[in-house]
């Protein structure tokens, strides 16, 4: 018998540290709208271990919102959990309109030059602030990944059910474009670890 296969999932926030004494917890959401981290339904971690009811009490600032569940009964138990990514099932999603994606549907994606030739992967998607920001892995000769604007002008084709995304070959050589890589010269894919634990990363 073959075994069942899993539903996609899309990662829409994390959690990010303990607020207050009675288990309220802060969130950085990955959702357009902060209030819409408990828009759809329970949300699991990871691993599925644990599973929350989200009750979003206030928004903190952008992209933090201040939660509330019964599944967190302690300060301690919502400091633990610093760091989990919390996931719904991807089907429970509307489908983005023309010209929009989910930014977890372009992780992944084979990215190449105007041209056809082969430019690497999409690797993860940032947001620092000024807009999302691609980050592209496994390039053809170079080293480290590339950070690029996620852009009509700079991406202008994205084929999700093709599996690739069209990268304008002047934002790939742009001087000076940046790179990231860790304290021991190894490429960084974690955007969770970019938002949270910023001080552990360094541009190159």
């Amino acid at each position: 018998m073959s075994e069942k296969k899993a539903s996609p999932r899309i990662c829409i926030g994390a959690f990010a540290g303990a607020h207050g004494v009675k288990g309220d917890a802060r969130v950085k959401t990955f959702t357009e709208t902060p209030k819409n981290i408990a828009a759809y339904g329970r949300v699991e971690s990871e691993d599925g271990a644990r599973r929350f009811t989200l009750a979003v009490m206030k928004v903190l600032k952008d992209s933090v919102a201040l939660v509330r569940a019964p599944e967190i009964t302690s300060r301690e138990d919502a400091e633990s959990l610093k760091g989990v990514r919390l996931y719904i099932p991807r089907a429970v999603l509307p489908a983005p309109d023309k010209d929009e994606y989910y930014l977890e549907d372009l992780v992944g994606l084979r990215a190449e030059t105007e041209d056809g030739n082969a430019a690497g992967v999409v690797a993860a998607v940032y947001n620092f602030g000024a807009g999302d920001v691609l980050e592209i892995g496994q390039m053809p000769n170079a080293k480290g990944v590339r950070l690029i604007p996620f852009t009509k002008q700079t991406t202008p084709a994205v084929d999700i059910p093709a599996g690739r995304i069209v990268i304008a070959r002047y934002a790939l050589e742009a001087s000076g474009a940046p790179t990231i890589s860790n304290k021991s010269g190894e490429n960084v894919s974690d955007d969770i670890a970019v938002d949270l634990d910023a001080e552990d990363l360094k541009g190159s």
